[in-house]
């Protein structure tokens, strides 16, 4: 079973973890990997976000945020970041995230929900956010420099909530 609740500051070694891991590829989000563990955790944990965990059996195996995808006449539209732990991938994490995220969001007041940037070629996530009713409604050529594939499109997708 997967649970998923309000990240505490105890917690931030483990959502620092998930992000090393994660962006250590180079592959999916835009942060380089020689982002420090206090960028980071000032991003991904920070004022204007609600972050996440993820846990299955009590470990921490994923964190999400949500936050406005704009200040003020934009905020309405939520934006959000997904990360798992590599070793728990295809275990449901990334769709237990998306799922609580949409109804959370709704519970928040956001009228729809909108990813500036999802790399094409990380088809695993354009899949996922298909499934869970997300929409490509646009595309920006060569968005994200992928340390393997250099540079890539990436897709805007968006569903109204």
């Amino acid at each position: 079973m997967i649970a998923i609740r309000k990240a505490a500051p105890t917690e931030y070694n483990q959502i620092w973890e998930i992000i090393r891991q994660v962006i250590d590829g180079g592959d999916t989000i835009a942060f380089s990997p020689d982002s420090s563990r206090e960028k980071m955790l000032a991003f991904w944990c920070g004022a204007d976000k609600h972050t996440y965990v993820a846990c299955i059996n009590g470990e921490v195996v994923g964190t999400l945020f949500l936050k406005d995808n704009q200040p003020d006449l934009g905020s309405h539209i939520a934006n959000a970041g997904y990360l798992t732990l590599p070793s728990a991938r295809g275990k449901g994490v990334g769709m237990a995230m998306g799922e609580f995220s949409l109804v959370e969001a709704r519970r928040l007041g956001y009228q729809a929900m909108q990813f500036n940037i999802v790399v094409k070629s990380n088809q695993g996530a354009v899949r996922l956010w298909e499934k869970l009713g997300f929409k490509i409604i646009g595309e920006i050529p060569e968005a994200f420099n992928h340390l393997q594939l250099g540079m890539t499109n990436a897709y805007i997708m968006y569903q109204k909530l």
